[in-house]
């Protein structure tokens, strides 16, 4: 055992000088972060080089570097005896060091400093579980997480070892190297369905991280990543694909700024689907009537159209009226056959009337229809949003508190019910006002042309 600690000792004597010669000129935060792995690693290696070598040695090889140490041992046991009239001199200067040495001590307050580097500690240790980055630098077998490392630190009330004091260090730097880096990593994905297994990681400092162009979910407790069961819209997960894509240079990317909040609230949201199926029954209702409504506007609105080019291209051409338009049915109900013109004014009159009138209605088909349309739309809002008001009352009276869960239900039923009454109301509002609009300019256009001709009819006849 002896020997043994004879060989750590020389190793650490031999990697000393390495360490001593690394001393960290690291001009940012990953060479200052590599620089440290790379000593930690030589050190490491070192020592178990040294390992195998005492353990490869025979009983007469070690006995042997026993002798010489013994040797040794003597020889220096010599210089001491020599150097002790050196050492009588140098007790003094050294007793007064050493009160210099517990003065400084002191001042400095060693307590206080491990204190706050506890402090440090937990305050890190919070932040670190919280990370996504822990995904990536996961604890060999064995050995604790770097969260749990540093509660424990900070729990410890022994003192602190230079080992430990290098990790508190080595955690916290490379957290923040990490947070300013887009990495690409492979590590455990769970999907949807509880499946976990290995995908490629791509992850946006401590803040966003996809894979296969889907955003994933960070669980602390677990420390694993999850794909939502709900993505983002299409736009956010055509930006994810194309980044994910990337290998070099800047390029868009969805970036929570709260940690994984943000999307986590965004996704919840529910879609146009789950919205109305919210509304229930007096939504579905809604709906209805909006898409009666709707219908009836739309073919209305072409058969307006087409009664609009058919009474232009008769006043294109008054000459040879027509039947297949209405200015044209108008004229022709005022001249009778074609053969004769009426020649009382008062026949003709009640003719262009008659023709008039027998337009109109077609003309103004289904405007009564959306008129109601627009007036039931929200009344029957109103219901729902009395039966959501219901709903949430007695989802107060049975749990017996205010929870805004439970009353978000009724609520949300509510105000649907009174969106989709507007929703409905509004636009039909504005297509009956254009419908009417139509009619009312062909009417104007019938009574124009036919009393004028009637005005013209009359004139002839006062002249013979």
């Amino acid at each position: 055992m002896k020997n043994f600690r004879n060989y750590v000792a020389g190793a650490v004597l031999c990697a000393a000088p390495m360490i001593a010669g690394n001393v960290f000129a690291a001009d940012s935060l990953n060479d200052l972060l590599n620089d440290v792995q790379n000593v930690r690693s030589e050190v490491t290696r070192m020592f178990q080089q040294r390992a195998q070598e005492f353990n490869g040695l025979g009983e007469d090889a070690k006995a042997q570097q026993l002798r010489e140490a013994q040797a040794r041992r003597d020889e220096l046991a010599a210089t001491s005896e020599t150097l002790s009239d050196q050492y009588s001199e140098n007790e003094v200067r050294i007793n007064d060091l050493n009160r210099q040495l517990r003065d400084k001590a002191t001042e400095l307050g060693l307590a206080e400093l491990f204190g706050l580097a506890r402090q440090a500690a937990n305050d890190s240790a919070t932040i670190l579980e919280q990370s996504l980055i822990t995904t990536q630098f996961k604890a060999p077998a064995g050995e604790k997480g770097r969260a749990d490392f540093l509660r424990d630190f900070a729990a410890s009330r022994a003192t602190p070892t230079p080992a430990d004091l290098e990790r508190v260090w080595f955690e916290i730097q490379r957290e923040m190297t990490a947070s300013g880096q887009v990495a690409r990593y492979q590590t455990e994905v769970v999907a949807p369905g509880g499946t976990p297994s290995q995908s490629e990681v791509v992850r946006v400092g401590p803040f966003t991280a996809t894979s296969g162009g889907q955003f994933l979910q960070y669980i602390p407790t677990l420390q694993t990543l999850n794909i939502y069961p709900r993505q983002l819209p299409e736009e956010f997960m055509a930006i994810a694909d194309d980044f994910d894509g990337q290998s070099s240079g800047y390029h868009t990317a969805v970036v929570d700024s709260a940690r994984g909040v943000l999307l986590g609230l965004y996704v919840e949201r529910p879609t146009l689907e789950e919205r109305i199926e919210l509304g229930e029954a007096v939504g579905y209702v809604i709906i209805v009537v909006g898409l009666l409504g709707l219908l009836a506007f739309l073919v209305q609105l072409v058969y307006l159209v087409i009664v609009r080019l058919g009474v232009s291209g008769q006043l294109k051409n008054l000459n040879n009226l027509k039947r297949n338009n209405a200015l044209g049915r108008v004229l022709l109900a005022f001249k009778g056959d074609g053969s004769r013109i009426e020649q009382d004014a008062d026949i003709a009159e009640l003719r262009i009337s008659e023709a008039v009138l027998r337009e109109v209605p077609k003309l103004e088909r289904f405007q009564a229809f959306l008129r109601l349309c627009v007036a039931a739309g929200p009344l029957l809002g109103l219901i729902g949003t009395v039966v959501g008001m219901i709903i949430t009352f007695q989802s107060i009276t049975e749990s017996g508190s205010s929870d805004p869960k439970l009353m978000a239900t009724g609520i949300g039923q509510a105000m649907i019910a009174t969106v989709l009454g507007l929703g409905i109301a509004i636009p039909l509002l504005f297509a009956n006002a254009l419908l009417n609009s139509l009619s009312r300019g062909i009417v104007q256009i019938l009574d124009e042309q036919s009393t004028g001709m009637l005005a013209e009819a009359i004139e002839k006849q006062r002249n013979v």
